[in-house]
């Protein structure tokens, strides 16, 4: 694979827009906390990573507000910062040429439930149209191809948190065969809302730790479940040529090398499909496993799936062969938000850094890089993620 990322932007709990968010996780600044925009004191579950430093009016058109999810308004906003980035005006490109491609795992919860509390509530002549659309989890793709003139090849993956790697891959290989000339891809999640937290309470996955500064460790042996977060994150993939044509001097890096696998049926016998893709996805990018600087993990923060982790680096990288980081300790796992991990690792590979897990001890079986950043070459690393029902992705990005 030879596409490259020219532009990228963010948003997540501990930062609005990428440089506000890259400061705050190389200082180890957590945006995890009580849950804000509702009472959470009735369920389980009352930490989250919540998006609160974001006004939509201040970056949107007052028309798209009525139309749009939390979820979407996120996206489109991230969209327009990370086409600046790249130097990219799609007006000037050819429409057809151009395609998003976008992870989702959950879809705009929180329109859907203020228009079903509309429905039981007043009545059903005070659901908005929108709702036919605004809920689902294709609605980032199409809004983000409807507002930048995108008509080529767009669509959506759901793998929920290895969507984000998915999402990635896919654009890169359009690019790569000459499908688009640029893609737009990402994922976002925004369903702390009570709607969204009781979809997700039964998983048993969630962390019920009261304490925000407890309530997500992964590879620690006190891990209790992961802390559900907002945001995500938008890389603009080019093909190397092309980006040079029009005179970009400054690239993030390349996406080299992607696999994804799928864990056998339980009781099976047969070992998780983690490593497979691992060592697929450096097969792929022709990279060998010392070659890797950084993996950033998964980390789940439950015991069973951070040990198969844990179990599956020693595998291909030996034990403790490679520093591993989880920046998601500070934002929360979004579903989908592996995107958010993608764009970390883009900008560890820009300023040669391993930014820092938080709130976790880390464990013997890995070389976790705890509360603070290590500074060392970043030329190649290694994203993986895992999506609940058996999902797992692996990327491999390489400086261009």
């Amino acid at each position: 694979m030879t596409a490259v990322v020219t532009g990228l932007d963010v948003i997540a709990a501990n930062g609005t827009g990428v440089a506000e968010y890259w400061e705050a996780t190389l200082a180890g600044r957590s945006g995890l906390g009580v849950i804000s925009r509702f009472d959470p004191a009735g369920y389980p579950v009352r930490v989250g990573g919540e998006v609160r430093a974001f006004e939509p009016r201040d970056h949107l058109p007052s028309r798209l507000l009525t139309q749009t999810d939390r979820m979407t308004q996120h996206a489109l906003a991230v969209t327009g910062w990370a086409l600046a980035d790249a130097g990219v005006d799609p007006a000037e490109l050819d429409e057809y040429a151009m395609g998003v491609v976008t992870a989702s795992g959950s879809g705009g919860f929180e329109f859907g439930q203020h228009e079903l509390q509309k429905l039981w509530g007043t009545g059903p002549e005070r659901v908005s149209a929108y709702q036919s659309f605004a809920w689902f989890y294709a609605v980032n793709t199409g809004q983000l191809s409807i507002r930048h003139g995108m008509r080529g090849h767009s669509s959506v993956v759901v793998t929920e948190q290895a969507g984000g790697i998915d999402a990635a891959a896919q654009g890169a290989r359009l690019v790569d065969a000459g499908t688009l000339r640029l893609a737009v891809t990402g994922g976002f999640e925004a369903s702390l809302c009570p709607w969204g937290l009781v979809a997700q309470i039964p998983s048993g996955l969630l962390s019920t730790e009261p304490d925000p500064a407890r309530a997500y460790r992964p590879f620690d042996g006190d891990a209790s479940g992961w802390v559900a977060g907002e945001g995500g994150a938008i890389l603009v993939v080019e093909e190397a040529g092309a980006a040079r044509a029009r005179g970009v001097d400054r690239v993030y890096g390349r996406i080299a090398g992607y696999t994804a696998t799928f864990d056998p049926k339980p009781g099976s016998g047969r070992p998780p499909g983690l490593a497979r893709a691992i060592r697929g996805a450096l097969r792929q990018a022709e990279v060998e496993p010392s070659e890797v600087d950084v993996v950033f993990a998964d980390a789940a923060g439950i015991p069973a799936w951070d040990e198969a982790e844990a179990a599956a680096l020693a595998e291909v990288f030996g034990p403790r062969a490679v520093p591993v980081t989880a920046p998601k300790t500070m934002t929360g796992r979004l579903s989908a938000g592996a995107a958010l991990d993608v764009a970390t690792a883009f900008l560890a590979l820009r300023d040669d850094v391993v930014p820092p897990s938080v709130g976790t001890r880390g464990s013997s079986e890995v070389d976790l890089v705890v509360d603070r950043p290590r500074e060392l070459p970043v030329r190649t690393a290694l994203v993986v993620a895992r999506g609940a029902g058996g999902f797992n992705s692996a990327l491999v990005l390489c400086e261009h």
